[in-house]
């Protein structure tokens, strides 16, 4: 089913929304004609449920009425249609770590925004959420609809590996992101240079939309690391779209470094465990749809370990570039590989996928 053509494409998000944060910035920095609309309960109703089948936000509508939903899926496929300047650097190095980074982004810095919004800034996200779901209400009724529909992203915080034990390891490693992003920013406007990445648009989406714009957290993103609070800035109020460069000579910067070791030595080691668990999940019902979650997978964060749910759709973000790494030969190959090597990321080049995934029709596939 497809909604019915529209003459500017539309954003179906919300404010608060992680991931509503990511597409936004892109369209914004790509000078997309779009109109953005309010994920109010018609909305799901009307567009959202019967064209992708849940509740899910953002939803993105083309010109000609079809409905994608997925922000990765979003991007490229209005990198082919709108053209112009990618956020896709063109160089092997920066091409790959901008791919970790995005996947880094969006499938692990959800627990610090998650913990950060809920256990600092919970009253207020209730009223955000009667925000969108009662746009018209009073005050006294976006709160009471809010924390009804609020609730149930509450409940997830467990699941995620946020408890009284993992907390403190939690902040103190997103502490030390945000100096290290601090560090990189004070230099770089971006992640590599003057134009906006895949990599930085991964970042933005919990840096930003929970991190930033959550007040409690977005005074300790201030005071900690201010040129993360500009970065951000940067980001979500676009200047001039389509303009930058990347960094000349596939140049990493010394400053990304730090960022990337935190990804191997955090979200890496999940990921092994988690493709362990889809294979022999797999293995055990053959023909059967992937679930959101395969049980629950061991994490480490600054020495402390946890559980929390074990995500496929984690793993199809990292066969972005693992994909990507696999068309390399010579010395493309080799400068990736050391830089893997320099991060302690050896795990990825040996990376052993159960199976590949595909992302088709809005629901993760075994192919």
């Amino acid at each position: 089913m497809t909604a019915k053509p529209a003459q500017t494409a539309v954003l179906y998000g919300a404010p608060l929304s992680l991931y509503s944060g990511k597409l936004r910035a892109y369209l914004d920095w790509k000078g997309a004609d779009y109109t953005e609309v309010l994920s109010t309960p018609d909305v799901y109703r009307d567009i959202i449920i019967p064209n992708v089948g849940r509740p899910v936000i953002p939803v993105f509508q083309t010109e000609t009425g079809a409905v994608l939903q997925d922000t990765t899926l979003i991007i490229d496929h209005c990198e082919t249609e709108l053209g112009g300047p990618s956020v896709y650097p063109a160089t092997p190095r920066q091409h790959f770590a901008a791919l970790l980074l995005e996947c880094f982004g969006d499938e692990w810095l959800v627990i610090p925004a998650m913990h950060y919004r809920w256990n600092y800034n919970e009253e207020w996200v209730y009223g955000e959420f009667g925000k969108s779901a009662l746009p018209d209400g009073a005050p006294e009724e976006q709160y009471a609809v809010g924390k009804e529909r609020g609730s149930t992203f509450r409940g997830f915080v467990p699941m995620l590996g946020i408890n009284d034990q993992t907390i403190p390891a939690i902040e103190a490693s997103y502490e030390a992101l945000l100096a290290d992003l601090n560090t990189h920013f004070a230099a770089q406007p971006f992640l590599f240079g003057s134009r906006p990445s895949i990599g930085d648009l991964g970042l933005i989406g919990p840096l930003y939309a929970h991190l930033y714009r959550d007040p409690a957290s977005g005074e300790i993103m201030e005071r900690l690391a201010p040129n993360v609070a500009e970065w951000v800035r940067r980001m979500v109020n676009v200047q001039t779209p389509q303009s930058g460069e990347f960094l000349a000579a596939d140049e990493i910067p010394e400053t990304l470094l730090p960022v990337l070791t935190r990804m191997m030595a955090e979200q890496v080691p999940y990921l092994e465990k988690v493709a362990a668990m889809l294979g022999d999940w797999l293995a055990a019902n053959p023909g059967t749809d992937i679930p959101r979650a395969v049980g629950m997978a061991e994490f480490t964060v600054e020495g402390v370990t946890g559980q929390r749910i074990a995500v496929p759709f984690s793993l199809w973000m990292l066969q972005r570039g693992l994909d990507y790494l696999g068309t390399l030969e010579g010395d493309d190959r080799k400068a990736c590989e050391d830089l893997l090597r320099a991060c302690g990321g050896e795990a990825l080049i040996g990376f052993t996928m159960p199976v590949r995934l595909t992302f088709e029709d809005h629901v993760l596939k075994a192919s």
